[in-house]
Order: structure tokens, then C-alpha cells, then sequence
């Protein structure tokens, strides 16, 4: 259970002293010059415990490391003989370093994670996890406390459960504290607007607080309840329940006895697809490593008050040359730098310098944290488990790389590429009749979807016509390209992409190949991917800039691979639009005005009807609404009635 209010993580600013050190600014690999760059470096180190970052001539960060005694390990990278080939790459590369001293060990281990995490350095290992953990919120800010679905930062007051290994896991717990506890899910302006119970009361999923169907003592024990659920007290909260149910039917009150009964029902059948066999073990996560192919999976179990929440694989990056027990280390301290530890850590093997670990991971959780590997019992059976879990969906992965790296072959030779595409960018635009208009751009890797890249471009400049598709085509490629030509000319990044599909027939290529000319961009292959007759999906035309168009048999894989890349693309800017126009309708003209704020456009609107109303007011009837002085009032007249309007 995470605490919202812990106090902040160990950070850079804490840092006690920062050294920086520079050598040549060239950026061609030099095995020398890299190790001169460090002993200059060394020469001002102290003995302390610190975070080392090796930095490339552009300043970028290579790799980033901590170490018990500072100097005596950054020595160790001047010693190049004695590295393996991929510290050698590195240090080639290495034109500049920064140190940061920490007071301890742990703590340079804890601002090590919060580093990678920051820079994503090319020679660590990364977790490569787009996606935050779903938590359950029961919110304690309300007289009737409220349970929902939460991610992100833990800022609301109340209590947090979790983390959850997907959103499906947290949906079925969340019916089941419906259905067994009654709480209350509808938010707070909504509890507080209601004259009657809404549907949820009527097919028993809530108890109705908000029009007094429950006083706040009884729903106190509700909560409580599913507190001790959720809690791994289940068994407490069974025979209140078995107790409370026999005595209604005693009494002869059928009806709520039967009511019981059905929350009793709910709460075993959820038991029974929680069960892990996990019985005493009380919070705790479960890692197993598997390794094959020059690939790894790290599968995770979550267990929290003896209950499955759930399990997710994890492929670290950047792994090749590394020891699988730095490969767990590494991970763990990750992916406990985004979620907080339980008091117990199971992993198949034991992770490189496991008491620090766990010193810095109780450092986190201010608590002891314990991580072992079992060797008996229902913990070792339970690992097992993992182990399974973890070699099925590596074996899973090597076939779908297997037949993605056929597909990246199969593309590169119908669309002349020299090699197969590392990153594919699909762009598409959305918009109705003009309004709300904006083009989106997805990204696509051997590996899957690059979501952290996508993009949204809304559409702004004056000479884009409402409406007009070719036009807004150009803008969303002329941005994306002149940013790209600034921030990464000589296309070293990674974010360029190899091969640019768009949405659309010839006048949308022919927009593209314009934009391309006057940036003066040659050599980046894009081609465009028309709807078939009737929009039928298996019958697109593929459109070159030069002309030329072709088509691909209806049952060919990589026409199936396109037509997923582009409803991708279409999915995003679908739901990009639509929530641009939802936050349209709920927008007013008074927006516009500066310096007015909510009460007081409520103010206006209330007095005077409508926001047309408002602009055509006369300065004494706008003094004359409540609520509005007469600064606001001129305000508001002048911004109509001085050319703004």
C-alpha cells in the first residue's frame, strides 16, 4: 500500500558537492581521448560514496553509474585494457563527466534510478515500461468516502492499494468492493446533486449515502470492511457478513438477509480468483528472469494481502554483455523508483549487491524491506510460477520478433529501403467540417508501438483553410520536420524515422513532397496509403511521390502490418479530436476575456443570460451584475468595444 504523503525521494539538489569535468569536444569514437577525459576527471575525486554520468561531445549522457567510493571506480574506466567491449564503446564515446557525492551508498543507489530513468542512457540496462501502475483510491476527503481507479501521482488524500499489474485487474476488484462493500464510485458533484438513487443502487452496487438511504456510521463499517479486504483481512470481514446474515434471518428480515448472502457470494467468488497460494506471505512481489536469443523477461507477480493483483513481463533494454544478477539489480531499483516496495521482495536469483538493495529500497519505503530467494514451501512454489510465466513469454517474444524482423524485410524491399525500418512514423488528420481541426502522428518500432513518442499537432496558422486536408497536411510536416532539422540535423537521435506513411491519396503526398523541397529534405522515403473503393479495407492504393501507385494482394502480411499502422494512426487522432471537442463545448467566449475567472463569467452569465448577451452590454450594466466590480466591468467592456471583440 503506498502512502501519498511520504516524504520526497533522495534527489540531485540534496547532492553535497557536484564535480564536473571536461576533455576533447570531438565526436569520433577515440579510445584515448575517452580515457584521457576521465583522468581528468579523477584527479579532483574524492573517496566518497557519489553518482558518476559519462557524457558524449554533445553533452548527451552515455552512461550513468554509483559507486561506494568514487575515485577508486572511475579510475577503474581508465584502465582500458581491462574492460569488456562494451564499457570500451563507451568510454570511446566519453568527451565529458559529471560526479554528484551523496552522503551514503544507498542514496547514490536511489539517485542513480531517478537518473537513468530521467536520461535513458544508451549503456544501462533500461526498463522499458511506458505505462504507470493502476492503483484503487478509497478517498477519505468526504464524510462518505469514495473508491475508484487511480494513476499517476498520489496526491489526493486517502489510502492507496496497489500497484495493480493492468487496468483489468483493478476493474475486477472494483466490482467486486461494489458489490460486496456498497461504496460509493460517482464523484463528488455528482453525489452532491442527487434527489434519487442512481441505477447502481438499483442493481446493488451501491447503498445510496447520497440521498440518506445509509447514515455515515454505517457506511463507516462498509469502509472499514473493504478496507480489511483489500487489506488481506478477508476472512474477518466473512464471518461479520455469515454473522450479520444468520441473525437477519433469525429476526425473519428475509429480504436483508438475502441482500448479505449475495455480498457474501461476492466477496468468496472474488477469493477464489485472487488465490495464489500465497498464504502468509502478505504483501510481496515476485520476479523471475529468463533469458534466450540475446533477449531477457523479467515476469512480475503482485501480491498484496495474500491477494493476486495481477502479473506483467517486463524486456529490459540495452542487456547484451550484461550479468543476469546486475540485470536484476538494475531492474528492481527501476521499477521501484515509479512504485513503492512491500515488505517483501522474491526473486529466482540474487540480484547484485542485495543488501544495499534492500537498504535503499527500506530507505524508499521507510520500513525494512526483505528481498530473498525461497527455497521452500508455497514462496518457492509461487516462484516457480514466475519462472514459468517469465521463459513462456520470452518464447512468445523471440516468435513475434521472428516475425516482425520478416515483416521489417518485406518492408524495406517494398519501399527501397536499405535496411529494415527501425522507426515508421503514420501521420493522419481529424477534424469536422474544419472545427477542432489536428493531425496526429504515431510511431512504430521492431518492437511494437513507441507511444512516448506520438504526437499531436493542432492546427493554428492563419493560412490553413478550415477544412482543408491538404493544407493541414503541410502545416502538421512542416512543423514536425523544421523542429527535427534544428533540434537533430545530423540525424543521430534516433527520431528520425526510416520510412513515413501518411493517410491519404495524392494530394496529401503531394503536400508532403512540397514541404520536403522547401526544407531541403531529399532522402527520407514517404509514401501514402489511399482507402480502397468503398473504403474497403485489403484494397488500398500505395501512392509514391513520383506518381506511381500500386496495390498488394489482398492476403499479403505486410499489407496487414500497413492497414494496423494506419487505423492506429486513425484511432489517436480520433480520440485527440474528440477530446479537443469536448473541451471546446464546455468552453465559453468569456474564456477570452483576461484577467476574469470562474466566478466571475458564472456572475455574467447568471445576470445576463447568454455570452452574447455579455458582449453587448453597456458598461453600466455590466457594473450593475452581481457579484462583478466595476474594474472587472471595465475590463470587460473595453476587451469588447476596443477592436478585440
Amino acid at each position: 500500500m503506498a502512502r501519498p504523503n511520504a516524504p520526497d525521494r533522495f534527489n540531485e539538489e540534496k547532492a553535497t558537492c557536484v564535480i564536473r569535468g571536461s576533455g576533447a569536444a570531438d565526436d569520433k569514437p577515440d579510445l584515448e581521448r575517452g580515457a584521457e577525459a576521465i583522468r581528468s576527471v579523477v584527479r579532483k575525486l574524492p573517496t566518497r560514496p557519489g553518482v558518476y554520468r559519462m557524457l558524449d561531445a554533445r553533452g548527451d549522457v552515455l552512461y550513468v553509474g554509483k559507486a561506494r567510493a568514487l575515485k577508486n571506480r572511475v579510475t577503474n574506466y581508465t584502465q582500458v585494457a581491462r574492460l569488456p567491449q562494451r564499457l570500451q564503446r563507451m568510454v570511446s564515446q566519453t568527451r565529458a563527466m559529471e560526479i554528484v557525492t551523496t552522503t551514503s551508498e544507498a542514496e547514490a543507489l536511489l539517485l542513480e534510478a531517478q537518473l537513468i530513468k530521467r536520461y535513458r542512457p544508451p549503456y544501462n540496462v533500461l526498463l522499458r515500461d511506458d505505462k504507470s501502475f493502476p492503483f484503487i483510491l478509497l478517498r477519505m476527503d468526504h464524510d462518505f468516502p469514495r473508491v475508484q481507479k487511480h494513476r499517476g501521482a498520489r496526491r489526493a488524500k486517502g489510502r492507496y492499494y496497489g500497484p495493480f499489474a493492468s487496468a483489468g485487474s483493478v476493474t475486477k476488484t472494483l466490482n467486486a468492493l461494489q458489490k460486496t462493500f456498497l461504496l460509493r464510485s460517482c464523484t463528488d458533484s455528482f453525489f452532491a446533486n442527487r434527489s434519487r438513487p442512481c441505477l447502481l443502487y438499483q442493481i446493488k452496487r451501491c447503498s445510496a449515502p447520497c440521498v440518506g438511504r445509509i447514515d455515515t456510521e454505517e457506511y463507516a463499517g462498509l469502509v472499514s470492511d473493504a478496507q480489511d479486504f483489500l487489506e488481506g483481512r478477508s476472512t474477518a470481514v466473512q464471518k461479520r457478513l455469515g454473522d450479520a446474515m444468520t441473525k437477519s434471518a433469525e429476526a425473519m428480515d428475509f429480504e436483508q438477509a438475502a441482500v448479505l448472502r449475495d455480498r457474501l457470494k461476492s466477496l468468496t467468488f472474488i477469493q477464489g480468483s485472487q488465490s495464489v497460494h500465497a498464504d502468509g506471505l502478505g504483501d510481496a512481489d515476485v520476479f523471475a528472469l529468463a533469458a534466450k536469443g540475446g533477449q531477457l523477461c523479467v515476469a512480475g507477480f503482485f501480491i498484496r494481502g495474500g491477494q493476486n493483483w495481477g502479473h506483467r513481463s517486463f524486456f529490459p533494454a540495452h542487456v547484451s554483455g550484461v550479468p543476469e544478477e546486475e540485470v536484476m539489480a538494475s531492474f528492481l531499483m527501476q521499477f521501484y523508483e515509479g512504485v513503492p516496495p512491500p515488505k517483501t521482495i522474491l526473486v529466482d536469483r540474487e540480484p547484485a549487491e542485495i543488501e544495499l538493495l534492500a537498504e535503499a529500497l527500506g530507505e524508499v519505503a521507510e520500513r525494512k524491506v526483505e528481498i530473498s530467494v525461497p527455497q521452500r514451501g508455497n514462496r518457492r512454489r509461487l516462484l516457480e510460477q514466475a519462472v514459468r510465466n517469465a521463459g513462456e513469454e520470452l518464447d512468445r517474444r523471440l516468435a513475434e520478433s521472428s516475425s516482425q524482423a520478416k515483416l521489417g524485410r518485406e518492408l524495406a524491399e517494398l519501399f527501397d529501403l536499405e535496411n529494415p525500418p527501425q522507426r515508421i512514423e503514420i501521420y493522419d488528420n481529424s477534424h469536422i467540417q474544419g472545427t477542432n481541426a489536428l493531425g496526429a502522428m504515431v510511431v512504430a518500432g521492431p518492437e511494437g508501438w513507441i507511444k512516448g513518442a506520438y504526437r499531436k499537432f493542432n492546427i493554428k496558422r492563419a493560412e490553413t483553410m478550415p477544412g482543408d486536408d491538404f493544407a493541414m497536411m503541410r502545416e502538421v510536416f512542416q512543423r514536425r520536420f523544421a523542429r527535427a532539422l534544428e533540434e537533430d540535423p545530423e540525424r543521430t537521435k534516433g527520431e528520425w524515422p526510416d520510412l513515413v506513411l501518411i493517410d491519404g491519396g495524392k494530394g496529401q503526398v503531394s503536400a508532403v513532397a512540397g514541404v520536403f523541397a522547401e526544407l531541403g529534405i531529399d532522402d527520407l522515403p514517404f509514401v501514402g496509403v489511399a482507402k480502397g473503393p468503398d473504403r474497403n479495407a485489403g484494397r488500398e492504393t500505395f501512392h509514391w511521390p513520383d506518381g506511381r501507385e500500386f496495390t498488394l494482394p489482398p492476403n499479403n502480411a505486410a499489407l496487414f502490418y500497413i492497414q494496423r499502422l494506419r487505423d492506429e494512426a486513425h484511432r489517436f487522432a480520433i480520440g485527440a479530436h474528440r477530446a479537443k471537442r469536448s473541451k471546446a463545448l464546455g468552453s465559453s467566449p468569456l474564456d477570452e476575456v483576461p484577467g476574469i475567472g470562474p466566478s466571475r463569467k458564472k456572475a455574467l452569465l447568471m445576470h445576463f443570460g447568454t455570452a452574447r448577451a455579455v458582449r453587448g452590454a453597456s458598461l453600466e450594466d455590466l457594473q450593475k451584475a452581481p457579484g462583478v466590480s466595476a474594474a472587472v466591468a471595465q475590463a470587460v467592456h473595453d476587451f469588447y468595444h476596443a477592436g478585440n471583440g
